[in-house]
């Protein structure tokens, strides 16, 4: 109720009295939220309150000490980054970063800041009953609400039109808590991405974090995306043409070549993130194997960058021991209870290779051999009239990393066998650059 009517928002005993009643009833994450919110808020006495949170993260470390290395414990604690391996995505390791680039963050371009509340005439919760046509003020400038992209356990995307202006389309990531990683990430491909590979990884223009809220002001592509692709082959019961695959597969290679050579792990790659990106022009027959041209502008765009991952801020050799909770997109490590570092997006792309092959998601086996080792391979078999020497390579390589040192080597060579491939039959292209007009009259009246 005092929350709710703004009354001692200002006064640490506000939060430390509500983090002690949640703390009773075992509440932890709640009551490290709240004390949370009261330093954002600098309620005073902030030095005490400061206290009364470093007291309870120091207890909850207790807590996981004296519990043992029970691997279904989140180990990643305040001083997690330090071990050479943590759960990059607990809220812990995410706050800790933050803080120790908390300076830094501040400087970046579009980050607005602000320690109160969201308080426009519109409540940003009132978007998900309805929000079309609603508009609200972000620091100045008004977004109206076109419409719901996509809905999430924290965050909801919306399509929006700058100033009311049709023709400057943004899309708007609306979240509670707060969560201002994602814009730290996207910062981060600005800085390391070439130009030449940008466009394939998403920007966003600004982020205003509230104390309560964040929205997240990004480009808007309307295309649809790679899952809605795979979905408009599954509801006619076939699947997609094997040269499609191909290009994809190309596409999310490169994709991932790119990333993991400047160390960022995007965490969460599966087709509902891959948005579909297709060329102003016609597409031409030169161009292809060296992306230029029209075929620059045609591909995928990797967003959603909450799970990202920015090696750099570990130290050399850290290893994770996170847990997507995503079904189907755990990788072999995660299955398994092992250490992982890249695995995570080249399990993600092999899921994705699947579904554009078969319709469905991967399932995979564990097969011995003779000398004691073992590997693992999809419970789906091949088609015969498949190019198995491209895809099975893909899959036996990618599934079976046995290292989690840079895997940039072998994508670029499996990248290589697929792109050769394509270049040594030009009638390929052709066929593609049909099914690729074809794909956008459809998806895209849709």
């Amino acid at each position: 109720m005092l929350e709710v009517k703004s009354i001692c928002q200002a006064c640490s005993l506000l939060y430390e009295a509500y983090g002690i009643f949640l703390i009773s009833k075992g509440r932890l994450v709640e009551a490290h939220d709240v004390y949370q919110l009261g330093v954002s808020r600098h309620a005073q006495p902030l030095d005490r309150l400061k206290r009364t949170h470093t007291l309870f993260l120091n207890h909850i470390s207790e807590i996981v000490s004296s519990a043992g290395p029970d691997p279904k414990i989140d180990t990643g604690t305040h001083s997690g980054v330090e071990h050479s391996h943590v759960n990059p995505w607990s809220s812990s390791t995410i706050d800790d970063l933050l803080k120790r680039m908390d300076s830094d963050f501040k400087k970046y371009d579009g980050c607005y800041r602000s320690n109160k509340g969201y308080s426009g005439k519109v409540s940003l919760s009132s978007l998900k009953n309805s929000s079309r046509n609603k508009i609200i003020d972000l620091g100045g400038c008004t977004y109206q609400i076109k419409g719901c992209s996509g809905l999430g356990g924290f965050a909801q995307v919306y399509k929006a039109y700058v100033g009311s202006n049709p023709d400057d389309v943004v899309a708007l990531k609306v979240q509670k808590p707060a969560f201002p990683w994602e814009f730290y990430m996207y910062r981060q491909l600005d800085k390391r991405i070439t130009d030449v590979e940008r466009s394939s990884f998403g920007f966003a223009h600004k982020v205003h974090i509230y104390s309560d809220w964040s929205v997240l002001v990004c480009n808007y592509l309307s295309h649809g995306t790679l899952q809605d692709a795979i979905n408009s082959y599954v509801v006619m019961h076939k699947v997609m043409e094997e040269v499609l695959c191909i290009y994809y597969t190309i596409e999310m290679l490169r994709m991932l070549e790119a990333l993991h050579s400047v160390g960022i792990i995007h965490g969460d790659f599966k087709p509902d993130n891959l948005l579909v990106r297709y060329a102003r022009d016609d597409l031409t027959d030169d161009g292809f194997s060296s992306r230029t041209g029209s075929w620059r502008d045609q591909g995928l765009c990797l967003v959603d960058w909450g799970r990202g991952i920015d090696l750099s801020l570990f130290p050399a050799g850290t290893e994770f021991n996170g847990d997507c909770r995503t079904s189907c997109f755990r990788c072999v490590e995660m299955q398994e209870n092992r250490l992982w570092t890249y695995q995570v997006d080249t399990y993600g792309l092999c899921v994705v290779v699947h579904m554009m092959l078969h319709g469905s998601y991967m399932s995979i086996e564990k097969k011995s051999t003779p000398d004691g080792s073992y590997y693992y391979q999809p419970k789906t078999a091949f088609k015969r009239y498949w190019n198995v020497d491209l895809w099975k390579p893909l899959f036996s390589k990618l599934l079976n990393i046995k290292s989690n040192e840079s895997d940039v080597p072998l994508l670029q060579s499996l990248r290589s066998s697929f792109e050769d491939y394509m270049c040594r039959n030009p009638q390929l292209i052709n066929k593609l650059k049909h099914l690729l007009l074809k794909q956008k009259a459809s998806l895209c009246s849709a």
